[in-house]
């Protein structure tokens, strides 16, 4: 992968409760590249990848190499997207990888079983969020496939991205970790987002060292 006077598009996508706009802060950190973020008006990954798949596709029709910069739920949304082939890196803060997991938690706080999400379809919990079944069903059809080169930051904190579901996400995929003692999912305050900034421009140093010893 040759950097070297090539067109570079970095995408971000947010996660919950984020928007588009966060994609500003990231301008700074890739002065040479168009940085933009997705508004995507959905929240099913069977709907939402189609919408970062045609972002990703516009991008890598006019640029040499796109970047990927998705937080949270939108690291998720973003590997069931079709877009491994058209992606030269990623970046995942806090990413979901193991949404199963996360909802048969949710299940288990809520005093929820699987007979009785199947029978109703979906259920809103007391602590705000709704469980669908379908939603349950998709995430186990349609297995996480990810190829892309990812460097993962993660707080050790972070109760919803647990170690254990990061680690074995890097097992799959060979994707670089880096955490920060006392972060938390959502990367928000001073000091978190000085680590953050760090964090994404020592990345991206070592992809640019790297693809030009090829």
């Amino acid at each position: 992968m040759n950097m070297q006077n090539k067109k570079i598009a970095v995408l971000y996508v947010h996660g919950k409760g984020g928007n588009a706009a966060e994609a500003e802060h990231y301008k700074a950190l890739f002065p040479d590249a168009e940085v933009t973020g997705l508004d995507y008006h959905t929240d099913l990954p069977w709907e939402t990848n189609l919408e970062i798949e045609n972002a990703v596709s516009e991008l890598a029709a006019r640029y040499d190499h796109v970047f990927l910069i998705a937080n949270s739920i939108g690291a998720f949304y973003s590997m069931n997207a079709d877009i491994c082939e058209k992606l030269s890196h990623a970046y995942f803060i806090s990413p979901m990888v193991d949404l199963e997991k996360l909802i048969l938690n949710m299940m288990t706080w809520a005093n929820v079983t699987e007979e009785d999400l199947k029978r109703e379809k979906t259920i809103k919990t007391d602590f705000g969020e709704e469980l669908s079944w379908e939603y349950l069903c998709y995430v186990r059809e349609h297995p996480i496939k990810w190829t892309v080169p990812t460097d993962i930051l993660r707080g050790s904190e972070d109760e919803l991205s647990t170690a254990e579901s990061i680690e074995h996400f890097i097992k799959k995929t060979n994707a670089s970790l880096t955490v920060m003692q006392g972060g938390e999912h959502w990367f928000h305050t001073k000091e978190q987002m000085e680590f953050l900034d760090k964090w994404i421009t020592d990345a991206t140093a070592r992809c640019f060292t790297s693809s030009q010893q090829r």
